[in-house]
């Protein structure tokens, strides 16, 4: 064949082999059909909460959320065993409680409005302690008789589903590729 047509593609080595240009080319097209593969599978992080193992590590539960998002966690109240509901934001890198909904008083719960956060009644007759403190994670106990559940998007997941009661966990955000969301089977 012509070199002077093939633009010296097609010319071979002996052993059947192309040439260097010809090689580099076909690396060149290879990278470039596996950059947006890969830019899918790993790329565009987005944030998520999620509920891990205290002693273990383990991703429990995951769900995607935006930043300026709440989810609530619910709980029955060891005292007076009333329910108590927190909300809860997703901040950049941290939590943030927003509020504790509850509807009868208890040991450490809130009495008064004061430095801290501001104590008021809503429509339906229940207490509503607004305070917006950041944190970088919650950490409890999964009580036996507390009932905790978290609820994102309409979606409540009983903890003690996930672990068993008496077990440390924390709630905290952070930010997933969606390989690992994937992997977490987060809901979105």
């Amino acid at each position: 064949m012509d070199a002077g047509l093939t633009g010296g593609l097609e010319r071979r080595r002996p052993g059947g082999r192309f040439s260097g240009m010809a090689t580099r080319f076909g690396y060149a097209i290879l990278v470039a059909c596996a950059l947006p593969v890969l830019w899918v599978l790993w790329g565009s992080d987005r944030r998520v909460v999620e509920v891990v193992g205290s002693g273990t590590g383990r991703v429990l539960f995951c769900a995607e959320m935006d930043e300026g998002e709440e989810f609530t966690l619910s709980f029955v109240h060891s005292v007076n065993r009333r329910p108590v509901h927190d909300t809860l934001r997703v901040a950049r890198d941290h939590l943030v409680v927003v509020q504790s909904r509850f509807d009868s008083f208890g040991a450490g719960m809130p009495e008064s409005s004061g430095a801290e956060g501001h104590l008021s009644r809503d429509g339906d007759g229940w207490m509503v302690w607004t305070v917006n403190r950041p944190i970088p994670a919650l950490d409890l106990f999964v009580g036996r008789e507390a009932g905790h559940s978290i609820s994102i998007r309409g979606i409540e997941k009983a903890l003690a589903e996930l672990v068993e009661p008496g077990t440390s966990i924390s709630i905290r955000t952070a930010s997933r590729s969606r390989v690992e969301r994937w992997k977490r089977s987060c809901l979105k």
